[in-house]
């Protein structure tokens, strides 16, 4: 299951100076997971986390990245059954597990075999057709992988595939906020590939943390759509509208989700969808699932789980660009 990559902004206004009020800020940016990230903290005193962060990234590659063959994820799916999962693949399986149940199955990670075979993974894409999926579907189920007591992945077939990216992303984003609370870090925002996590506020500004959220239609030159205060929040977004392939001998686009339950990429008119939860690995997920969801689906869920507000963009029988908030989510938008 791949994510959509709604951008999300960070609005920050430019500092003349690192210092002032008693706060200091500092600004960590750079590539990591394949995509890219943006740390701003602000302490009463001055501090270097770089290396932490580094450290943050490193770990969570050698335990879930598919991008890399020697990670733990990596060897299991190469069929390597005596490889002892850390801590946080444990919970990342255990939330994926508690998701994939609440979303009837619309969260899978094992979907990640079709989603290589679409051409969207690690791996280089088939030729697919009803057979082929069929084929396929037959290794797609969550419920086909288990965690034994000495915490080695068991799997119902050697050709099931693992892929976290879903909420691996959001789960680092977790992890390095964890990093900053066991620091004494009062005030951060922390933004990896577009999923965010704030604490606090902008000190220095006496104002809470703003983002922008990407106006989904805009496919050439970047727009926002709407700010929002972040405060002590996760936010994930994802969308279909930027990351699709075109079919060299049909010239048909093939949207980035793939839909579990029928193994076909999702043809929907869900444009958009961004979450608010406690936690960014959550946000990741459940942004995820949205998107393979039908509208309804998901509209039922939101109302059903107290937990997330949402935010969703999508097309109406008319065509026209519709916009829905949760109450939640209303009262964070910047008027």
């Amino acid at each position: 299951m791949r994510k959509g990559f709604l951008v999300v902004l960070i609005i920050l206004v430019v500092l003349q100076s690192c210092k002032k009020e008693d706060y200091y800020r500092s600004d960590y940016s750079g590539a990591a997971l394949g995509t890219t990230y943006n740390i701003v903290v602000i302490a009463d005193e001055e501090m270097n986390v770089q290396s932490e962060i580094d450290s943050v990234f490193k770990v969570i590659n050698h335990s879930l990245s598919t991008y890399m063959p020697n990670s733990d994820i990596s060897r299991i799916n190469n069929g390597d059954s005596t490889v002892i999962v850390d801590h946080m693949f444990q919970e990342v399986f255990k939330m994926a597990k508690n998701i994939h149940a609440d979303t009837d199955g619309f969260f899978d990670p094992t979907v990640g075999t079709l989603v290589n075979a679409w051409g969207f993974g690690p791996e280089r894409k088939i030729s697919m057709d009803s057979t082929k999926v069929d084929s396929l579907l037959q290794y797609v189920g969550f419920d086909k992988v288990s965690l034994n007591a000495n915490n080695q992945v068991i799997k119902t077939a050697p050709n099931v595939y693992i892929d976290f990216n879903a909420i691996a992303k959001g789960y680092s984003i977790d992890r390095l906020a964890s990093m900053l609370d066991a620091k004494g870090i009062p005030n951060y925002l922390i933004e990896v590939g577009g999923e965010l996590v704030a604490k606090g506020n902008n000190a220095i500004k006496g104002k809470s943390w703003v983002v922008g959220i990407d106006d989904p239609e805009t496919m050439m030159d970047r727009k926002i759509k709407i700010l929002i205060n972040l405060n002590d929040r996760a936010l994930a977004s994802s969308g279909n509208y930027r990351k699709f392939r075109i079919d060299d001998a049909t010239g048909k686009k093939y949207v980035h989700t793939v839909n579990p339950k029928t193994g076909f990429t999702q043809i929907s008119n869900t444009l958009a969808v961004t979450i608010l939860a406690e936690n960014c690995a959550t946000a990741d997920a459940y942004a995820t699932a949205f998107m393979a969801m039908e509208l309804d689906e998901a509209f039922k869920l939101i109302a059903d789980n107290e937990t997330l507000e949402a935010y969703i963009i999508y097309s109406d029988e008319f065509g026209e660009t519709q916009e829905f908030l949760t109450k939640g989510f209303k009262d964070v938008v910047v008027q």
